[in-house]
């Protein structure tokens, strides 16, 4: 009888052990959600983007919400959790592909909080990383460049060299234009401005006539200047024709702050555990923007229909 008992008690024991190690499928009721911003709520791009989803989070669900700016090193964002973790903060946004290692390195010390990032390949158990399918949006910005360029010439000034939007928007040019060149240039910022300009003056000397800023705050320098010039850009983030007027063929549009209201809700629900997500088109997290009178109808119609296909099938144009 001593020994069933040691027995029953042991598995008893085991049990818990595992259900504090792993997490569960059961709801959490959240009621603080904070976020770091690398630079400024107010740069019109990115930062003001994700600071719009907080505010989504705050109205639509009911919750406190916290931000910190300016959180760029791991010391920094060491200190804000703490802070948050005292305010009772549950669950940590950060707004950038940076956090991923930064909380990798300190998320197993805060175990009740839940941390989320995006775009990157850092997980845990109270770890998410949701990131946006990038490579399509690259490629329909690419057929817009691939069809719209008079010089065969083309351009992308892009922040990072991982940044699957530069793949996406080469094989969209070639795609569409075969005989279009593809000038590739890159940053190293999301937000040096004067390197990108420097870029940027050197792609047009060399002919190109359609250029896609993929980065935050120079992004918006690029499209002014480009309608300047009087050629054609494609926005990158935000609906950026009210920068640059028609001269912005487009946009490519992350809904960064539907993608943070969406997350928030499936967390609470216990749908939505520590690991690597992606998300895009499908799931309406990214668009293309409203659409230049400087496009052909009949190529808008045509770009929609592989669009369309592309939601139904999972599969861009050229690899059907």
């Amino acid at each position: 009888m001593k020994k069933r008992l040691r027995i029953i008690l042991f598995t008893l024991l085991a049990m818990l052990t595992l259900t504090g190690c792993f997490p569960s499928n059961s709801s959490q009721n959240i009621e603080k959600v904070g976020m770091l911003i690398e630079h400024s709520i107010n740069d019109q791009t990115w930062g003001s983007k994700g600071y719009h989803g907080l505010l989504d989070i705050e109205k639509e669900l009911d919750m406190e919400v916290y931000f910190k700016e300016g959180v760029q090193t791991q010391p920094q964002v060491n200190r804000a959790i703490e802070e948050f973790a005292n305010q009772g903060v549950q669950l940590i946004i950060g707004h950038s592909s940076t956090y991923g290692q930064f909380f990798h390195t300190i998320a197993s010390s805060y175990p009740d909080i839940q941390f989320v990032y995006v775009n990157g390949a850092y997980s845990d158990d109270n770890l998410i990383s949701l990131n946006f399918n990038s490579m399509s949006m690259g490629f329909f910005a690419g057929m817009v460049a691939g069809k719209m360029t008079e010089s065969d010439h083309v351009g992308i000034i892009a922040a990072y060299e991982w940044q699957p939007e530069v793949e996406g928007f080469y094989e969209g040019v070639a795609y569409q234009n075969p005989d279009a060149n593809i000038n590739i240039q890159y940053v190293y910022s999301w937000d040096e401005s004067e390197i990108a300009m420097d870029h940027y003056r050197n792609m047009v000397d060399n002919g190109v006539d359609v250029i896609y800023p993929t980065g935050d705050a120079y992004s918006m320098k690029v499209v002014e200047e480009a309608q300047n010039d009087q050629i054609y850009s494609i926005g990158y983030v935000n609906d950026q024709q009210s920068i640059g007027g028609q001269s912005v063929l487009t946009s490519t549009i992350q809904h960064v702050d539907k993608l943070y209201l969406y997350a928030v809700e499936q967390i609470e629900k216990g749908e939505l555990e520590g690991g690597i997500y992606n998300y895009g088109f499908t799931e309406e997290v990214i668009s293309m923007g409203p659409y230049s009178d400087e496009i052909p109808e009949d190529f808008q119609d045509h770009l929609d229909e592989q669009l369309n296909e592309y939601i139904e099938t999972g599969l861009l144009p050229d690899h059907e």
